[in-house]
């Protein structure tokens, strides 16, 4: 069965007339306004969001926030904060008075904020350190801070003064006896994010705060991708939950994340909710009434995708039940309604990132959203508010009421209209072990029927995640509808959203399962898509996606005329040690490397250079952690001397990402030139 999704595209392209179009470029997805993290005030009636945009010639991005009106229909959002300020955060108070954000306007990053007319905007904090996440009260009379401290200070100005001294040291070597020495692009340099309590209600700033996690050796908030659903604040404000692993723990093992309470005065230590749990749990979310907090929880190694199960915990009595354990999908965020009946779970599906409902008493589950990628999402007085992308469109605000969704804001509608996006079309085909396998091919932007083009054969990361209906500022396939590829994606076993049974199934079969459903999903399409040209194709993957490349390289040669591969493994071995996050490696190999390094070579593409003969361009940089740079310059060195024609990209400044806009384009140019050397060479 196959699924033709609606475009947007034409829409835009019937706006502008046929004749102004132009294809979509990589410059195009580097400038465009990103928007994000919608919050809805507690009546309902505003809607406040971040925007993202680019400021080209400081090669970065800059945020902003604004606020529409709900109700006024057409409308035009109000700016909040200037972009130079780098406006992020927003929440609102309990009583929809006040709308709080993070800004940059003082020098550091505090806590501010407005009145929902935005007449006028106040700093509310003044901490001698940047505040990365916030929480605040429900009376509004105090806030959780997550910052960046050492964790055997009792103030946020004893790690200043740390900070400060060790800035004056000349020397530079740093010892270290622990598992993790770096993580994401980053070595570790005994600081931890950490949890301190700040009161509010003066005629100044509070200029320090309490801590709330003093001695605790573990980022509350993990790296590079937490938010403040690591904690909350009790509905009496007494109480703080939060989310974290043991203190001491290796983060690069993959340690179980538990949940704790401490009280907001720090008058007792942190205390474990449910010492015997086996579990790792977090994304925690409270019911407005103040009476149960759901999380989520996962049991085995977070390394492995197990399934996130749904948790309710009664806090009266302390008892957990599972809500929906015949939910065979794994959520990402929680949200509750404003009458504690419904809790809302953001969740993949088929290719999809769908909300559902859930029955908070029976359990009883019900998508609300169909095609495309729901990143976020928040709610007050029966309205859903939510971010929504896909394959043809990037995100804007949403809102479902009484059934129905509508789009809130058109952020960068005039520039999308110049530029129509392709075509796209999802499809199933029987893969590894007779099992249903989904897949996505996108048109080129010049598609003329009866015509065939090349194809970029695009392979997803993870290796749990998915090339599905959702919108890229990374790996972009309109980008290469763009340039006059088709491209084809396919959602191997081990892909996120099919199931914990489907993802596990990778574990132990780098390269034989997802290989198998390659081959077979590259067969399917060509069988169906007969605009596909099978004879000039590139396969391209990042991450695991590049480990893919580098086993293709030696395992599956025959259709490819070039191959790309973005910070990928290349030897396993090397990798299992190396990597900042070893434990990842081990689950995944279901050993340790020294216990059974035959089941490490296994699948180990260094292993298998000698039938390497398809042209390769290697892609890494300099600031990749997770896989590190050797692994980048090793498969461009096993190219080099097996004299097959090869390139390398590096990018000093960047890590596992190319996050930089001027970067991002001259990523996409080095890979269409390498792409263009090749599928026009015969």
């Amino acid at each position: 069965m196959s699924k033709m999704l609606a475009l947007c595209g034409a829409l835009a392209l019937a706006a502008v007339g046929a004749a102004d179009a132009r294809p979509f470029t990589a410059t195009d997805l580097a400038r465009q306004e990103r928007v994000s993290d919608p919050r809805i005030s507690p009546d309902g009636r505003f809607v406040a969001y971040n925007v993202r945009s680019t400021d080209w010639e400081g090669n970065r991005g800059v945020n902003a926030l604004w606020v529409l009106e709900r109700a006024q229909a057409g409308a035009p959002p109000r700016l909040i904060r200037d972009q130079e300020k780098a406006a992020t955060s927003p929440r609102w108070s309990a009583d929809g008075q006040w709308l709080y954000f993070l800004s940059s306007r003082s020098g550091s990053t505090q806590v501010w904020r407005t009145p929902a007319s935005g007449a006028e905007t106040r700093q509310v904090t003044s901490l001698p350190l940047d505040v990365a996440f916030y929480r605040l009260a429900p009376d509004g009379r105090a806030l959780v801070v997550a910052v960046s401290v050492h964790p055997d200070c009792d103030t946020l100005s004893c790690s200043k003064a740390k900070d400060d001294a060790k800035a004056k040291e000349k020397t530079t070597g740093v010892l270290y006896d622990s598992t993790t020495t770096r993580f994401w692009d980053t070595y570790l340099d005994g600081r931890f994010v950490e949890l301190f309590a700040v009161k509010l209600g003066g005629d100044t700033p509070p200029t320090d705060g309490v801590a709330l996690t003093r001695g605790y050796q573990a980022d509350i908030v993990t790296k590079p991708e937490g938010n403040d659903s690591s904690f909350v604040i009790s509905h009496d404000g007494a109480s703080v939950f939060f989310a974290a692993a043991a203190s001491g723990s290796s983060q690069g093992m993959g340690p179980l994340r538990s949940l704790y309470a401490v009280p907001l005065d720090a008058s007792t230590a942190p205390r474990r909710l449910d010492p015997a749990a086996q579990t790792s749990d977090g994304e925690l979310a409270l019911a407005p009434d103040g009476s149960r907090l759901a999380y989520l929880s996962t049991k085995g190694s977070v390394f492995t995708a197990p399934r996130a199960r749904v948790m309710i915990r009664e806090l009266a009595t302390g008892t957990t039940h599972e809500l929906a354990p015949a939910f065979d999908r794994s959520p990402s965020a929680l949200a509750w309604s404003a009458d504690s009946g419904t809790l809302y779970a953001v969740a993949e599906d088929l290719g999809q990132n769908r909300i559902f409902a859930l029955n908070a008493a029976t359990g009883a589950v019900k998508p609300l959203t169909g095609d495309g990628h729901v990143a976020s999402v928040d709610v007050a007085k029966g309205v859903v508010v939510y971010s929504r992308d896909a394959l043809d469109s990037p995100a804007q605000i949403f809102e479902l009421r009484g059934g129905g969704a509508r789009a809130l804001t058109h952020v960068g509608a005039d520039s999308m209209a110049q530029t129509p996006f392709s075509a796209f079309e999802q499809f199933e085909f029987t893969g590894w072990n007779g099992e249903s396998v989904h897949g996505y091919v996108v048109k080129p932007a010049d598609y003329q029927a009866g015509r065939k083009y090349p194809v970029a054969f695009l392979i997803h990361g993870g290796p749990h995640g998915s090339f599905g209906n959702a919108w890229s500022y990374r790996w972009n396939p309109q980008v290469w509808a763009g340039m006059g590829y088709a491209a084809v994606m396919i959602d191997f076993h081990g892909s996120s959203g099919y199931g914990e049974a489907f993802a596990k199934s990778i574990v132990g079969h780098w390269g034989d399962r997802p290989l198998e459903d390659l081959q077979k999903g590259w067969a399917y399409a060509l069988g169906r898509y007969s605009f596909l040209d099978g004879d000039h194709a590139c396969a391209l993957g990042g991450s695991y996606g590049g480990y893919m490349v580098a086993w293709i390289a030696g395992n599956w040669t025959q259709p490819w005329k070039c191959l790309v591969n973005h910070d990928g493994v290349f030897d396993i071995r090397l990798m299992s040690y190396s990597t900042d996050i070893p434990g990842f490696q081990q689950a995944q190999n279901e050993t340790p490397t020294w216990e059974k390094p035959e089941e490490v070579e296994r699948f180990n593409p260094i292993d298998h250079v000698a039938e390497w003969r398809v042209p390769m361009l290697v892609v890494h940089s300099g600031r990749d952690d997770r896989v590190p740079l050797d692994q980048g310059m090793g498969a461009y060195g096993a190219a080099q001397l097996r004299h097959v024609p090869s390139e390398l990209l590096y990018f000093p400044d960047e890590n596992h990402w190319v996050l930089k806009p001027q970067n991002s384009v001259e990523w996409y140019a080095t890979v269409q030139a390498w792409m263009k050397r090749w599928l026009e060479a015969g």
